[in-house]
């Protein structure tokens, strides 16, 4: 799907169809950067299924550094074919569903695809997110020795599960403003915070296990303390800059 959107702008923009003409910069965007940056590089999350497979960590980091450029390839290609090929007022939140008007393409299986496309990955993501959110629910509820009633089990758990998702789906189309703000709070603690506390913990109890004289040869590039509180404090700048932006924006200040 990635592959075949850029194509497809590629093709539009060579032809001479090309309606955009993006300005230098925007301002106005500043608001939802960071939320969108957080959210787009949640692309870490595939990290675990990419490293635990590999049995020989040497060249681990060339390997991760080679992953992400071809990310950071994918997002520009997508991004820069995007904004020149669409003019910015006709350019939808969701991308996939400017390739279903049929003078982009008139192919009827592709604009189907494209436009089905995030159904198709929400429908298979969405249901183990679920489930795992409804165990974690159950973890962090769990009395030690206790069971929980039927009710609570089958119909309460799942549904503060299930209700707050659908109730946003309901309330809300700004697909802009729903990235930028999940990304800023939700995805600025799974990728900024937990991760620096979980790195200087996980740090500290290895010295303990291993001794402080051991010397782990896949260490990182970036093992000094000063980058766990640069991410930190870099988080906290997010959070805070993306609520005063949100407010001073709704205030129309």
């Amino acid at each position: 799907a990635f592959i075949l959107m850029i194509i497809l702008a590629l093709i539009r923009i060579s032809r001479g169809e090309a309606e955009g003409h993006p300005s230098m910069a925007q301002l106005s965007g500043i608001r939802n950067l960071f939320g969108v940056c957080v959210y787009s590089f949640m692309c870490q999350h595939s990290l675990p299924s990419l490293l635990t497979p590999i049995s020989k960590k040497k060249h681990v980091n060339k390997l991760v550094l080679l992953d992400y450029t071809l990310i950071l390839a994918f997002y520009s290609l997508l991004s820069f074919t995007a904004i020149y090929c669409f003019r910015n007022d006709t350019l939808m939140d969701m991308y996939t569903l400017n390739f279903t008007n049929c003078h982009v393409i008139s192919v009827a299986f592709v604009r189907y695809f494209l436009g089905l496309f995030p159904v198709f990955t929400i429908s298979t993501n969405f249901p183990i997110i679920a489930v795992t959110l409804r165990n974690n629910w159950k973890t962090l509820f769990h009395r030690e020795g206790g069971t929980y009633p039927w009710v609570v089990d089958r119909v309460v758990f799942p549904a503060i599960t299930l209700v707050p998702p659908v109730l946003v789906a309901f309330c809300t189309h700004d697909l802009e403003a729903l990235v930028g703000i999940t990304g800023a709070y939700a995805g600025n603690g799974i990728q900024y915070l937990i991760p620096a506390f979980l790195a200087y913990c996980s740090r500290k109890d290895t010295q303990l296990v291993f001794g402080s004289g051991t010397v782990n040869k896949h260490l990182s590039p970036f093992r000094h303390t000063f980058w766990i509180v640069f991410v930190l404090i870099w988080g906290f700048s997010c959070f805070v800059f993306v609520t005063a932006n949100i407010v001073l924006s709704e205030a129309k200040l």
